[in-house]
């Protein structure tokens, strides 16, 4: 904020995208966009200076009542839950951890937390994953001794890297949910005439894809210096299929306007077929019923990436014990969001797994079963855990700037309404 102010300061105009309150109070004007996403979003709900959106009542604002008149969009209240195994790691020494002892309890909401450059990551990513993986230290990680006890059916990252690199791949096809559609297609009686399959309306094989983008409703123009541009192909204009296949309807609609549906006009839509509805329903119960089933995987954010992968973990893991490892899942996401994701994340320990995550977010913080807080500084002066344990333990701690911010967060929103 400090380096904000001072661009400013010097005659400057800094325009930022931003979800952070403090970074939202410290600007001199505001904009703020909603009321929903997609296609439910759009509008300018305000705009105007910092010192009229304090005195601003916008209803279907989501931002300002949350940044300004301390109410809590969707965070849950419940009780921390006890742990059901733990994952003991000894004599952590890899980068700047200088052999710590750490305990993850199992069958939790874990976070990790601690400043920038403290060793959260090195921890987490390079050290608990690669020992849990392959259940012993490998080589190029420093780790003195190993001991689970507990119950770990599969380790899994899930972060916010992209599900697929070109407009191919979507949503529909990441949680498994197109061959559904397909053989909805290949029921019907035209389809059955001209003696369609399933495949027919794929857009990864030949015969009903457009033989010009083959099937990516776009074409890729390859930019020096600069990163490729993807445009709408002249011959399908980005239906991605040929004319032959478009004539088959589904309900007075063709493959291409079903790809077009979000999921959850395509949930009422398919109401017919239960277990495409399933996969919808974990799409929508991530908090992502606005997104469209055939949008290109390239024009995700990382937070709706992040969250299809676990919308995809939730309809596949069942009956199983994972240990489920986050880095910063809250990164883009609104307050509003964050509260989905939370939903989401007790889900899946309610469920039985193991939640792990590395944040700064004092949304997730707060609401986590376990802490465990490294410091006090990055880099040379990080790596040794300052405190560990449950919310209320942290603030307590006079060594712990997690602690410190937590303490500040608990009583501006301690109390106040979901």
């Amino acid at each position: 904020i400090a380096v904000l102010n001072r661009l400013r300061d010097l005659g400057n105009t800094v325009l930022i995208v931003e979800h952070d309150p403090v970074i939202i109070r410290s600007a001199d004007f505001i904009v703020d966009l909603g009321p929903g996403a997609g296609v439910d979003g759009g509008e300018i709900l305000f705009s105007g200076t910092t010192d009229e959106a304090k005195r601003a009542r916008v209803a279907r604002s989501r931002t300002l009542p949350w940044v300004f008149q301390g109410k809590r969009n969707g965070t849950p209240g419940r009780k921390r839950r006890s742990p059901d195994g733990h994952v003991f790691l000894g004599g952590v020494s890899e980068h700047n951890l200088r052999g710590i002892d750490v305990r993850v309890p199992m069958g939790c909401l874990v976070c990790v937390t601690g400043v920038s450059g403290s060793g959260k990551s090195t921890l987490v990513v390079d050290v608990l994953h690669s020992v849990l993986k392959n259940r012993s230290a490998p080589g190029n990680v420093k780790v003195k001794s190993v001991r689970v006890e507990g119950r770990i059916d599969r380790v899994l990252l899930v972060d916010q890297g992209p599900i697929g690199a070109t407009p191919r791949s979507n949503p529909i096809t990441y949680i498994k949910g197109f061959s559904y559609i397909r053989e909805s297609f290949a029921r019907q009686k035209l389809s059955l005439v001209r003696g369609y399959l399933p495949g027919r309306f794929s857009f990864n094989k030949r015969g009903g894809r457009c033989s010009r983008c083959q099937g990516m409703g776009y074409r890729r123009v390859e930019m020096h210096f600069m990163a490729d541009v993807f445009v709408p192909c002249e011959e399908c204009g980005g239906s991605r299929f040929n004319g032959e296949t478009l004539d088959v309807l589904y309900r007075g609609k063709n493959i291409s306007e079903v790809l077009e549906m979000t999921v959850d006009e395509a949930m009422i839509f398919f109401d017919e077929v239960p277990q495409l509805g399933e996969k919808l329903w974990m799409l929508s119960r991530v908090g992502l019923g606005y997104l469209k089933l055939g949008q290109p995987s390239n024009t995700l954010s990382g937070g709706e990436s992040q969250r299809l992968k676990i919308a995809r973990e939730l309809a596949e893991s069942k009956g199983e014990r994972n240990f489920y490892i986050m880095d910063e899942p809250t990164t883009g996401l609104h307050v509003s969001d964050i509260g989905v994701l939370l939903k989401v994340l007790d889900g899946l320990v309610d469920g039985g797994h193991t939640v792990l995550v590395i944040e700064h977010n004092m949304d997730v913080i707060s609401a986590a079963d376990h802490i465990i807080d490294l410091g006090p500084g990055g880099g040379d002066e990080g790596g040794a855990i300052i405190a560990c344990g449950p919310p209320d333990r942290i603030v307590q701690s006079r060594k712990s700037k997690t602690g410190e911010y937590l303490k500040q967060y608990l009583a501006r929103y301690r109390g106040s309404g979901p």
